[in-house]
């Protein structure tokens, strides 16, 4: 089961490498971080860069919460695991799939490229493909997609790589 903890902005990181030395790997099969990729212009040369997709938040796998949650304790900097009242619950399985399938293996989204069509986005490859639904706003500039989508129990606002590569 996967489970969501909330962390303070910009220590995600150092809170998944607490997690992965402190607690035993037979209660914590797996944490990480889904990163997006995007393009920036870096003195007149595009390089591709890597973000957190979700700030504030690091992933657990683990098949016993009750001992997960003990464990827990003892990471500094941690400030909640996501519950529903006093209980805590792992993700459903709709957005696990969607997770999987948006950042792969590594879970990393790479950059789609689409087109604009009749004021349309249409994306032609990568992670956002068939997932234009979720786009609300894009910014062709910076070549970034911002995202809604209904994650944790409430609407999320994401953002991603998205190249539009033509408009027609």
């Amino acid at each position: 089961m996967w489970y969501v903890m909330q962390v303070r902005t910009g220590s995600e990181e150092n809170i998944q490498l607490q997690c992965q030395k402190d607690i035993s790997s037979d209660i914590l099969e797996d944490c990480f971080i889904p990163y997006y990729e995007e393009k920036k212009n870096i003195k007149g040369e595009w390089k591709t860069q890597r973000k957190i997709l979700f700030p504030g938040y690091v992933f657990l796998d683990s098949r016993q919460v009750v001992r997960l949650y003990s464990n827990l304790q003892q990471v500094s900097g941690l400030t909640k695991l996501l519950k529903t009242g006093d209980e805590v619950v792992p993700l459903t399985k709709e957005e696990v799939h969607f997770l999987k399938t948006f950042g792969g293996e590594e879970q990393i989204v790479a950059v789609s490229e689409g087109i604009i069509e009749n004021s349309k986005v249409i994306v032609m490859s990568g992670p956002l493909m068939g997932k234009e639904g979720y786009i609300k706003r894009i910014d062709r500039h910076k070549r970034r997609a911002f995202l809604e989508m209904p994650m944790f129990g409430r609407v999320q606002k994401i953002q991603v790589g998205l190249e539009i590569v033509a408009k027609i």
